[in-house]
């Protein structure tokens, strides 16, 4: 009896529906059983071709009674693997296979039905060659310059004093030592925070990215240095992996890279801020030396000194050459020709006023005279009289007053009352000024 034609299964021994043959006719009141799943899955993958898949072995195991070997084979730019079985006699056919190697298999992939795993049978393996390896480490070196990595422009200046260093190395390796013990010697109060990671092998890049990660998120770290000391092509070849450089390129802190030796250039290097020759180099480029500070403190400081001792001397030459300037030795010498002139202004201003008094004075005189010779006041004291009539009118006519008006004469020194008792007018006669009647 087939799955499809099973007609029992339900807890109550009720009858079933038959099972669905597509997996897009599947319910959840009418779906597969884990076994027709698995057996479906197995189907698919045994129609699948072999296929060579490339790697790293993190695991081997051909020390068994058996005469098949397992190996653990991981990608190496993300964290997963896959389990590949071989004949022992096709892994020891290949010198140099060990955990660490790059290789490729040609192994076709088998589904487990019972434990539900996937894995791949290999009937070849071949180690991967420095030479391989080193091309597409240029490949990807093109690939992220293209992409602008490695640009100068990205490159971020190194803190002058960091607070806190952070460092990633290899557990009690001579490299630690250079960089903290160099570091120390230069400046004794530097800290660090430190990330003992694999520098080499199939766990390198995951260490060292995570610990990146760690550093990069502690705020007092001001600068993380990755260092290793030296080592094969192929040990060095971590630090060239695509997934470590971008982690490199995506931290905010400041990153020197110490890698190897001075000939050697993994992609770390060019991504970087900083790129040190050796450990020793990294320490002194982060860390700056105290004595050396102080000397160049103490020299500035003598420097600094001389120019505000010139710049006092010269300030005082100056003052000194203001002061013996005449016009401040004696300030008021410069207000002796403004007195003078306003002394002469002020001296023909007087004789012009005076000038001008005494020429008003005369003529005032003049015509204090004319007044006093043409005015009334004169004629009477020379004994003239002015007659008016009772309306002040003055006269000047007989024909203006008649027999017994009365009239007032003003003579010198007062007036006197008159009436008239006669008048006689001659029209051809002159005036007489003063005639009374």
């Amino acid at each position: 009896m087939t799955e499809q034609s099973t007609a029992t299964g339900a807890s109550d021994g009720a009858p079933r529906a038959p099972l669905p043959t597509k997996a897009l006719d599947t319910t959840p009141e009418n779906p597969w059983p884990v076994r027709l799943l698995s057996s479906k899955i197995a189907d698919y993958v045994a129609r699948m071709p072999s296929v060579w898949v490339e790697g790293q072995i993190v695991e081997l195991n051909a020390h068994n009674s058996s005469g098949t070997a397992w190996v653990t084979l991981r990608d190496t730019d993300v964290d997963m693997s896959v389990t590949v079985t071989m004949a022992k006699r096709v892994l020891l056919a290949i010198p140099g296979i060990e955990v660490g190697a790059h290789v490729v298999v040609h192994a076709k992939p088998e589904y487990w039905v019972k434990r539900g795993t996937l894995q791949l049978s290999a009937r070849n393996i071949r180690a991967v060659g420095i030479g391989d390896l080193l091309a597409r480490v240029e490949q990807l070196k093109r690939l992220l310059a293209a992409e602008g990595l490695f640009d100068r422009e990205r490159k971020r200046p190194l803190p002058f004093l960091p607070r806190k260093v952070g460092l990633v190395c290899a557990p009690k390796a001579k490299a630690r030592d250079d960089v903290v013990v160099n570091a120390r010697d230069r400046w004794p109060q530097v800290r660090f925070e430190i990330r003992e990671v694999a520098v080499q092998g199939p766990s390198c890049v995951g260490q060292v990215v995570r610990a990146l990660g760690e550093l990069d998120a502690d705020p007092e770290v001001e600068v993380i240095v990755v260092t290793r000391g030296g080592g094969a092509t192929e040990d060095l070849l971590p630090f060239s992996n695509e997934a470590m450089v971008r982690a490199a390129a995506a931290c905010r802190t400041p990153i020197v890279s110490a890698i190897g030796h001075e000939t050697d250039n993994p992609l770390l290097d060019l991504v970087a801020d900083y790129r040190a020759s050796t450990p020793t180099d990294a320490a002194k480029r982060v860390v700056p030396d105290v004595a050396h500070e102080r000397e160049a403190l103490r020299a500035v400081r003598h420097r600094l000194r001389a120019i505000v001792r010139h710049r006092l001397d010269g300030e005082e030459h100056r003052l000194a050459a203001l002061r013996s300037r005449p016009v401040l030795v004696d300030p008021t010498r410069i207000l002796d020709t403004h007195v003078a002139q306003l002394d002469g202004i002020r001296d023909r201003s007087r004789r012009a006023f005076d000038t001008h008094v005494q020429a008003a004075a005369a003529q005032v005189a003049t015509l204090r005279t004319a007044l006093r010779t043409l005015s009334p006041q004169a004629t009477l004291d020379r004994g003239y009289a002015v007659l008016r009539t009772a309306d002040g009118e003055v006269v000047r006519s007989p024909d203006q007053v008649d027999v017994g008006d009365p009239l007032t004469a003003l003579v010198a020194r007062g007036r006197l009352d008159l009436e008239v008792t006669g008048a006689d007018g001659d029209d051809d006669a002159p005036p007489v000024i003063g005639s009374t009647s």
